[in-house]
């Protein structure tokens, strides 16, 4: 079972997405309380439900909000960034290496963001 890990940083506050095994499959923009970085939870658990966009694909079609979009990085790894129906990015991924794992990742986020629990993380 996936959570959602909530944590002061050292400008506000964020979440990581931890798939069952542990592993950071999404992260969040720093929010600047703790109130508006829960509602960035509640929309990833809303919106998680999007269809993918291939932006690697030439003449790719897009799909309209929720979206998870797949695109390249400047270091050529794949990253996906889950957009909400207003078309704001609500949590990005790391880069893979390789097209497959960055579509593992997003059914990892499908699969785990729904039910996932939330833990907040204190300060050290």
């Amino acid at each position: 079972m996936g959570k959602f890990i909530v944590k002061e940083t050292k400008t506000g506050i964020k979440f990581d997405l931890k798939a069952g095994n542990g592993e950071i499959i999404a992260t969040s923009e720093v929010y600047s309380s703790e109130a508006a970085c829960l509602k960035g939870v509640d929309s990833v658990r809303r919106n998680s439900v999007g269809e993918v966009e291939d932006q690697t694909v030439e003449g790719y079609t897009p799909v309209k909000h929720p979206k998870f979009e797949v695109y390249t990085d400047k270091a050529g790894e794949y990253r996906f960034r889950l957009k909400a129906k207003n078309g704001e990015i609500i949590a990005v991924s790391e880069g893979y290496k390789s097209k497959a794992s960055c579509f593992n990742g997003i059914e990892s986020v499908k699969k785990n963001a729904p039910e996932a629990s939330i833990e907040k993380v204190e300060a050290k």
